[in-house]
């Protein structure tokens, strides 16, 4: 199909229809001009079920905005979508371009945690450092002390692993995937809750990152053990940690300049905005490079840039594009993998109840521990656990490079898939219950979120 002979209202047309062979025709064969008329009308639908699930999860069930994003990125797959209407589903959004998709919901998180970076209070890092440390440690230890108890029995059920496995890497992948805490969702539930500039959120953020680092290192160490070879592990953590070291040693002291210019011209000019994207990519870029993921590169790099005016005016002209258009097509291509219709018995069913009240125990009540004993005071410590024990999607990137690289079977996937959900809508409400509503009875949390004006936490999504 030529770009030139494409009618547009012919090819609506055929996207909506029920049946009739147009809709797998136009799938078949693409030319650029296809791609870009497909790629619109899935921004479109992405958007409208974007801002429509996550206004109603507001409106009814008290959930943020991105958890809203989440389901809106399910319902639009073959769980719910491609389910009653398989055509359709097709037709928007069809396997030979979900490369393109991709490709943007990795711009999209990327620059979302870039900005989320920008946010990081140092100075609470300092103070908070040591808590930090213990939660991160404990929220990686206790996930894999479970795998390691509950991967023998998990092995030992067909279709779970692949077959052959051995049980120290399905354990390392099991670990990795109960310890891991949604990094992205994290930031923007910690932003939307106006805690961006707290302590607490500081502690979250920085323990976060910490796991989901670790678990994409565990992820490399599995990949090489599975025949990807040792190289791959080598190059992930070795350069992951090479790069982080290199932009958190020197990269202020780089960057200062760029603040300067922007404090003396009063805005950020166009010239100033496109070194400071340069930037980002490079960094995304050597990240993904190595194997460890685009958004830490993205974040590492936000904690370094200058503050002030300069971060403020950075927000002002790249958060509303990253968060309306960008950041949905993350969870919509998440959502294009999952298949809630794989449990399908009574015995799966119970193993994956089995799985999701170990993972809440492991990775909730290990993080309350720590900050316990961190020297946090009770109410702050749940709400560290409650915060921690989120998956949300950084778990089904996870499971999806399992799945396709043939380490766990679909019923496992569906499995932790159904973890990954049930955890992150919980996060919000346990958080409200036991930190927020005090917290905000008391003023002291509206107090910080007046004080983060100009922070993510600030735009009405």
């Amino acid at each position: 199909m030529e770009f030139d002979n494409i009618n547009p209202l012919a090819l609506l047309g055929d996207v909506f229809a029920k049946h009739g062979p147009a809709v797998p025709a136009i799938a078949e064969t693409y030319s650029p001009g296809d791609f870009s008329v497909r790629f619109f009308l899935q921004l479109a639908v992405i958007m409208l079920a974007c801002r429509v699930v996550g206004w109603v999860g507001r409106k009814f069930l008290g959930q943020p905005q991105v958890v809203g994003e989440m389901i809106a990125g399910v319902i639009l797959g073959p769980s719910l979508l491609g389910l009653f209407f398989p055509d359709l589903q097709a037709a928007i959004f069809p396997k030979e371009m979900k490369n393109v998709l991709y490709t943007g919901a990795q711009l999209g998180v990327g620059l979302y945690m870039f900005l989320v970076g920008t946010t990081l209070r140092l100075d609470h890092f300092a103070t908070k450092g040591r808590s930090a440390m213990a939660v991160s440690m404990a929220g990686i230890a206790a996930p894999f002390f479970i795998a390691f108890l509950i991967t023998p029995f998990l092995i030992g059920v067909p279709g779970l692993f692949a077959i052959g496995i051995s049980q120290a890497n399905a354990t390392l992948f099991m670990g990795a995937c109960i310890a891991l805490t949604a990094f992205p969702m994290l930031a923007r539930i910690i932003n939307e809750r106006g805690l961006a500039n707290t302590s607490l959120g500081t502690l979250t953020l920085t323990a976060g990152a910490f796991d989901d680092a670790a678990s994409w290192c565990v992820l490399a160490l599995v990949l090489a053990a599975f025949g990807a070879g040792p190289g791959v592990a080598v190059l992930a953590i070795g350069g992951g940690i090479l790069w982080s070291a290199f932009v958190l040693l020197f990269g202020r002291q780089l960057l200062a300049p760029l603040g300067r210019i922007v404090e003396r011209e009063g805005e950020m000019s166009h010239t100033v905005l496109g070194i400071t994207l340069i930037l980002f990519c490079v960094s995304a870029f050597v990240m993904d490079a190595v194997g460890i993921h685009a958004i830490f590169g993205g974040f590492i790099l936000g904690t370094v840039m200058p503050r002030g005016l300069f971060a403020t005016e950075l927000k002002k002209k790249v958060e509303p594009l990253a968060v309306i258009l960008l950041l949905p097509m993350f969870f919509t291509y998440s959502g294009l993998n999952t298949r809630l219709d794989m449990i399908n018995s009574g015995e799966l069913l119970l193993i994956a109840a089995g799985i999701l009240v170990a993972s809440v125990l492991a990775k909730f009540g290990a993080c309350y521990l720590a900050a316990r004993m961190s020297g946090e005071d009770n109410r702050t410590a749940l709400g560290i656990g409650a915060l921690m024990n989120s998956r949300g999607l950084m778990e089904l990137i996870i499971i999806n490079i399992g799945l396709q690289k043939g380490i766990i079977g679909p019923a496992l996937f569906s499995m932790l898939v159904l973890m990954a959900v049930v955890t992150t809508m919980m996060a919000s409400p346990v958080f409200e219950m036991v930190y927020g509503r005090k917290a905000r009875a008391s003023g002291e949390l509206d107090a910080i979120s007046g004080s983060a004006a100009g922070s993510p936490a600030r735009n009405p999504v």
